[in-house]
């Protein structure tokens, strides 16, 4: 997710001390390098690297470094592998510029070349340096700061925030397009961030950007202005009073309740990046081609594992065999050659057993591909190209932002193969936020009359199936109980005899399904229990089901999506209501590396 910081002094001054403590209050994003620049006069001052930030810092002694403006920035991968010259701030052809941004410029790959060609001098393969030169080149062009970064905000698709500053200047500039961006105002200073916490200790006077919005900084005001037409806007500061912890919490009480809800956000960023990446094309032509298909990972990557075979063979005709980690290899490896490919899937790219089954398939030749949320891990690095997933950091132990954006990457991976535009994905993330709004008074009423049960279970059928396993999965993570995920019709062939009065069976429920669903809810009330269904407003599901969670209507492949998301909230609430910590849930780990 990275997170950038900048600071505007009235004189040159030691702003090394001040750029260490505002990264260090930013790595709760998550990142893999970090770099900080000053400047003075006509001197830049550069100094970054792959590590932590004190770390970095020291071997750097970023702590001497003085200036009269300063840019530090910590860098979560994903164009470019974690590297010392992917590191940023950037420079830019001259050394007269220097930037840093936070979010993903989706078209990176096309304005690199467009940079090359023009006689720019580009060093990484990152996106930071891409936001850098486009500014570049259109003040080379003759055209004044402001008007440099309007025309450069229309060249750079994705979401992001980005500050850059010039040699001889006593100015930084700022701009936003989707990622946060909040400026400080201090007393003989200016600073702008990626994020509170790295203000606080500063001021508590504040101006929030908005999107297309450019916030020129010195020492003593800023100054905004409108990217359409650079036309100044008016906006009163505000003071804060959050502490520090809420702040990093975005005003959650948990970091699972607050990645819960970053989910319609990350989704609309991965769908960005999906649509500019060169590496989609490659991974479904390979999938066309092959001979078999597997979808590989554990756990939460299991599920969306699963939730990708269903989208593919319903939408693309294509099947696919998805596979627990460790068993693809006694129950699939000897059958695999170089004519099957492989799509290995973990949040963290170093989870063992996924990387077991990677080696091993490679050794017999499957050609692999990745999916993961830490670009230079170890799977990322041994796979033949990865897709990001474009979540940031995950704090809490459970993952939530990881599981949908791995699914919604296989929902657009399916209607790609299948020749669909990808139009109609760009809803998710708004119909994401609506069911969150819609569906968490529903689910917190529910909590008191079904927390007293410590065994239930949560059924699901076709592409809600995977949500299903995927709601019993966080039950058990974090509130302890025993929930059992499984096809709903299955349960009549055995656990079925578990109903007793009162009993909580809850039902995922597909647009497309309900009267396959009405059945088995009605197998369950007939014995006395509680059916629960999750779905789209429906009569039939209002009169059969004992409570209805209602979902936004969208189509069927989207609400299947859309049904984890109240579960996510249902065992939220049930392990606070238990008074768990839902973030650091007993015996887990975030990142399983041992056999």
């Amino acid at each position: 997710m990275c997170g950038i910081f900048g600071i505007v002094t009235k004189e040159e001054q030691p702003l090394g001390p001040i750029l260490i403590e505002a990264a260090k209050r930013l790595t709760y994003r998550g990142y893999d390098s970090v770099g900080a620049a000053t400047l003075s006069g006509s001197r830049i001052d550069l100094r970054k690297d792959v590590g932590r930030v004190e770390e970095v810092a020291k071997k750097y002694d970023f702590a001497t470094m003085t200036g009269q403006r300063g840019i530090t920035q910590l860098r979560w991968a994903t164009f470019g592998v974690p590297s010392q010259v992917n590191a940023q701030p950037h420079i830019d052809s001259d050394g007269d510029l220097v930037g840093a941004h936070n979010g993903n410029v989706v078209n990176n790959v096309e304005l690199r070349q467009q940079f090359i060609a023009e006689g720019l001098t580009v060093r990484s393969q990152n996106d930071g340096e891409s936001c850098v030169h486009a500014v570049e080149r259109y003040l080379n062009k003759g055209y004044d700061f402001i008007d440099a970064i309007r025309l450069a905000y229309g060249d750079l698709q994705g979401d992001y925030a980005f500050v850059i500053g010039r040699v001889d200047d006593d100015r930084l500039y700022a701009f936003k397009k989707g990622s946060g961006l909040v400026v400080g105002l201090g007393e003989g200073f200016t600073c702008v961030s990626s994020d509170l916490p790295s203000l606080l200790p500063l001021t508590r006077e504040i101006v929030r950007l908005q999107d297309g919005e450019i916030v020129t900084l010195w020492a003593e005001r800023v100054e905004l202005r409108s990217v359409k037409d650079g036309a100044r806007i008016a906006r009163e500061s505000e003071t804060v009073s959050e502490s520090m912890d809420a702040v990093q919490k975005g005003g959650y009480p948990h970091f699972m309740l607050k990645e819960i809800h970053e989910q319609a956000q990350v989704a609309g960023e991965v769908l960005h990046m999906l649509d500019g990446s060169p590496e989609v094309g490659r991974v479904i032509e390979a999938v066309r081609e092959a001979r078999h298909v597997y979808f590989i990972g554990c756990g939460t990557s299991y599920h969306a594992c699963l939730a990708g075979a269903v989208y593919f063979a319903q939408l693309a005709g294509r099947a696919v065999i998805p596979v627990l980690a460790p068993q693809f290899i006694p129950q699939y490896l000897p059958a695999v050659n170089h004519e099957d490919i492989g799509l290995f899937v973990s949040q963290s790219g170093e989870t063992k057993d996924v990387l077991n089954a990677l080696q091993a398939a490679e050794e017999r030749g499957m050609t692999a591909f990745g999916l993961a949320n830490v670009i230079g891990s170890t799977l990322t690095r041994a796979t033949a190209c990865t897709l990001p997933l474009c979540c940031g950091y995950e704090i809490s132990v459970p993952a939530t932002k990881t599981f949908t954006n791995q699914v919604v990457t296989f929902l657009y991976l399916a209607y790609r193969m299948a020749g669909h535009g990808t139009k109609e994905l760009a809803a998710i993330p708004a119909l994401m936020a609506q069911t969150l709004e819609l569906t968490a008074p529903q689910v917190e009423a529910l909590v008191p009359p079904i927390n007293e049960w410590n065994d239930l279970y949560c059924l699901g059928y076709g592409a809600t199936l995977p949500m299903a396993l995927e709601g019993a999965l966080k039950l058990k993570e974090i509130t302890y109980a025993h929930c059992e995920g499984m096809l709903s019709t299955e349960f009549k062939h055995g656990p079925l005899s578990a109903v007793t009065a009162g009993f909580p069976v809850l039902f995922a429920a597909g647009p497309g399904d309900v009267p396959l669903i009405v059945s088995g809810i009605n197998e369950v009330t007939c014995r006395g229990g509680r059916a629960i269904a999750i779905g789209q407003e429906d009569a039939r599901l209002r009169a059969n089901a004992s409570d209805l969670i209602t979902l936004p209507a969208a189509p069927a492949d989207i609400s299947a999506l859309l049904a984890v998301l109240p579960l996510q909230l249902l065992s939220y609430h049930m392990a606070v209501a238990r008074g768990y910590d839902p973030d650091f849930p007993r015996n887990l780990s975030k990142t399983l590396t041992v056999d």
